[in-house]
């Protein structure tokens, strides 16, 4: 009886209006339509941004390997210009200087032996990116903005810091290519990124860059740069040993993060410490560079390069001016390293502000670094959210901010606090210090040059004493 009358109720029940029926319909697929074109429209939109930051990278990475490539032909020409300016000399004056054609060609053979190391250390770099990928459609202005925003300036001495790139976005692949142990497989193929079609000339400013690079080689793989180490790394070292007597006893070693890391050496030393070990870096010139020493490099003593030949300013002697220096001094792979030593490549803010890296280390060590920033107050945050609770800030350096002098980029930012400040920002961020002294020291100089320029840097010890809210 309940079934025949549902039944019932059921057939004779109104039917909703056909028309009611066919509008909502037609609206709800209008919608669904509208949203299926916003998805496509936003898809394309990331689509086209990925597409452009992939031929940033890979035009700013070119431009980098170019300078590294032009570095024998810019050689050549300035040792061109010093043999013409020889030239219009007197015959008279031409005699007080007899030895100049010999000097120039030790030169070229100086600079053929710098070029061997390098064409030897590009050999075995493999690129994360594709070198060869078409970048139409990317407007040029973009590309040299791109360019100029990921730079930094030059010490103001004759040393300098490297090109940035924005290698972030490729972080974990840089990360894997650069760990010690891991090897690099070269595969040359039609779009090789060694091919003539993809090199280009770049301004003489980046093959500058490649001379620093060579000068750092110096300041962190070779016996003569032992004493800007024992000046700038020592104190680093002895405060790391002093903060965690007993991590040989621990199940799992004490971590430490060293941004900025340069071409290796410290991070590699506190690995030899006993530490958990991860240098940080950010510029291709440095990356490319590091990772050849640290994994490819078979004995110490095995490239000689020539590092001072590119100045004849401040010289004491031709000699001087000329001599070899061996690189490695120690032979990376046998330096007795701890399990888990890393290089990994990237913008220190964007690669450690993730999650899983807040509360994991529990020592963070910057050496020439913290005045790398646009926004130093963001690097101190940082650091503070990546340390535990008790965790310790060991840093040493000047505040010479790399771009306080960024001329003619109106949006360029540098926010560039005086020392006092830094230490008010870091008590914000639950610092508390408890070491402080100054270190008088030096930055890839010459010990033979005329010319000394010294730092007075700022060497402290803080503790992160309680987590802050951001």
């Amino acid at each position: 009886m309940n079934s025949s009358s549902e039944m019932t109720a059921t057939e004779t029940a109104p039917s909703p209006s056909p028309g009611l029926v066919t509008t909502t319909v037609t609206e709800t697929e209008r919608n669904d339509t509208l949203r299926e074109v916003s998805d496509e429209e936003e898809e394309e939109k990331i689509r086209r941004q990925k597409k452009l930051e992939e031929a940033l990278e890979a035009k700013s990475l070119r431009r980098i390997i170019s300078a590294y490539l032009n570095y024998p032909e810019a050689s050549e020409e300035d040792l061109k210009k010093w043999e013409r300016s020889y030239r219009k000399l007197s015959p008279p004056h031409k005699a007080l200087a007899p030895h100049y054609p010999m000097k120039f060609q030790r030169l070229r053979r100086c600079i053929s032996a710098n070029s061997s190391f390098i064409f030897n250390m590009l050999q075995t770099f493999e690129p994360p990116i594709d070198l060869s990928q078409d970048h139409d459609g990317c407007e040029d202005s973009n590309l040299e903005c791109a360019h100029e925003k990921y730079t930094l300036d030059e010490r103001h001495d004759s040393s300098c810091q490297p090109d940035l790139t924005n290698s972030c976005t490729y972080k974990e692949e840089i990360k894997h290519m650069l760990e010690p142990g891991v090897p690099i497989e070269v595969s040359f193929s039609s779009h090789d990124w060694l091919d003539s079609s993809l090199q280009t000339h770049v301004p003489l400013v980046d093959v500058d860059k490649v001379r620093c690079i060579i000068r750092n080689i110096v300041r962190d793989w070779a016996a003569e740069g032992q004493r800007e180490r024992d000046e700038c790394y020592k104190p680093i070292l002895e405060e790391l040993d002093s903060l965690f007597p007993d991590r040989q006893k621990e199940s799992t070693p004490p971590a430490c993060l060293v941004p900025g890391a340069g071409l290796g050496r410290l991070a590699l030393e506190i690995s030899c410490l006993g530490f958990i070990s991860q240098g940080n870096e950010f510029s291709y010139y440095m990356m490319i560079c590091s990772s050849f020493i640290l994994n490819y490099t078979q004995v110490p003593g095995e490239w000689t390069i020539y590092p001072w030949i590119h100045s004849n300013c401040n010289s004491l002697s031709d000699n001087d001016q000329l001599r070899p220096i061996c690189i490695p001094d120690i032979h990376p792979a046998s330096a007795a390293i701890t399990e888990g030593f890393s290089m990994c490549g990237g913008d220190f803010v964007e690669v450690y502000n993730e999650s899983s890296h807040a509360g994991m280390w529990d020592a963070v060590v910057t050496c020439f670094f913290i005045d790398t920033a646009h926004n130093i107050i963001e690097y101190i945050e940082t650091i503070s959210k990546i340390l535990k609770d008790g965790g310790v800030w060991i840093n040493f350096g000047p505040l010479l901010y790399h771009f306080a002098d960024t001329y003619g980029y109106g949006n360029e930012m540098s926010i560039e606090l005086s020392l006092e400040d830094v230490k008010r920002v870091a008590s914000h961020y639950g610092f508390e210090i408890e070491k402080e002294r100054t270190v008088e020291t030096t930055y890839t100089t010459n010990p033979r040059s005329m010319m000394q320029n010294r730092y007075y840097a700022a060497f402290w010890t803080m503790r992160k004493k309680c987590a802050v809210a951001a």
